[in-house]
């Protein structure tokens, strides 16, 4: 054997030991988890909820730390942007699927954060004020199609999922609506309540007290199956929109280039989470349901994603800066 040939099999047997050092001691610290938008939040009180027992699992404290701006992005940059070494994880959600599509200019590119797995999802709910004489998806799309540009909608803000679910049902029902968007789903709840808009998609946790109290109707859910938290209430696939399929998922992220090895560990103690009746029951109480997707099926279910909110972005022709 060449000397040179003997200096590449010395190399890359080191680089192969050191690699498996470095695996079997992960982690020997704390883990940081960054949640993209502020506290209190769906995703920061889902991340919340999923540290507690990662870090049990890991035997390590894993320490949710808040990095909002720019609906989701900032934190994602910053992940995006982090060590690979499975010290930096990302709370990841839907604007890693949306905003591709969406923003002009990203902080980070996509191809640098790797989401190892999805494991749970929440459904948004097709809203209508109770008085409004509405009661089915047939019912609003017939009203909007009688009076094409009169009937309007409220969102959290926009490119936010609930912006773009109002979008989705204007491009598959072929109808004209306006939208109205409002800082933050709660003050679109109160425009719905006291009649200023006429209809608006929201995330099931702050709207199913409204909706108990009869404040609210809910006339679908977003998801492909119905939801648990209202077991009467059609998804918008039985109200008769094929392929209308749209959550609030969250999921568990890294920095692009972190170790095999590690990415298995964290994916293996995500699944382990995954099964355990405390966790289900603590994010079944949210209205959100637990589905564990392994590595693949989280690339697939975020490629299918993608190509949903591309297409919906393009139709509306929304571009954020």
């Amino acid at each position: 054997m060449s000397r040179i040939l003997k200096l590449i099999v010395i190399s890359a047997f080191s680089v192969l030991c050191t690699a498996n050092a470095f695996s079997q001691s992960y982690p020997s610290k704390a883990i940081k988890l960054v949640v993209p938008f502020p506290p209190g939040g769906l995703i920061d009180t889902v991340a919340r909820l999923v540290a507690a027992p990662l870090s049990k699992e890991l035997n390590q404290a894993v320490i949710v730390d808040n990095k909002p701006g720019a609906g989701g992005n900032l934190g994602a940059a910053e992940v995006a942007k982090a060590p690979a070494d499975g010290y930096t994880l990302l709370m990841a959600s839907a604007p890693l699927t949306i905003s591709p599509a969406l923003y002009k200019n990203l902080p980070y590119t996509p191809g640098d954060i790797q989401t190892l797995s999805i494991f749970g999802e929440l459904p948004n709910v097709l809203l209508v004020n109770p008085e409004s004489g509405i009661n089915t998806v047939a019912d609003l799309v017939k009203r909007a199609k009688t009076n094409p540009g009169n009937l309007n909608y409220a969102s959290n803000g926009n490119g936010t999922s609930l912006h773009l679910s109002a979008e989705l049902l204007k491009n598959q029902a072929g109808i004209y609506i306006v939208h109205i968007p409002y800082r933050g789903s709660a003050l679109a709840n109160v425009a719905l309540m006291s009649k200023e808009v006429d209809f608006m998609y929201d995330n099931l946790p702050p709207a199913l007290g409204h909706i108990k109290a009869g404040k609210l109707k809910a006339l679908a859910v977003t998801t492909a199956k119905r939801s648990a938290a209202l077991p009467d209430t059609p998804t918008m696939q039985e109200a008769g929109y094929p392929g209308f399929s749209v959550s609030a998922w969250f999921g568990l992220a890294v920095p692009k280039g972190t170790p095999p090895e590690v990415n298995a560990r964290l994916q293996n103690a995500i699944e382990k989470v995954s099964s355990q009746k405390n966790f289900i029951d603590s994010i079944t109480k949210l209205g959100a349901s637990v589905d564990y997707l392994n590595t693949a099926q989280t690339a697939e279910f975020m490629r299918v994603d993608s190509e949903r909110w591309k297409k919906v972005v393009n139709y509306a022709k929304i571009q954020l800066d």
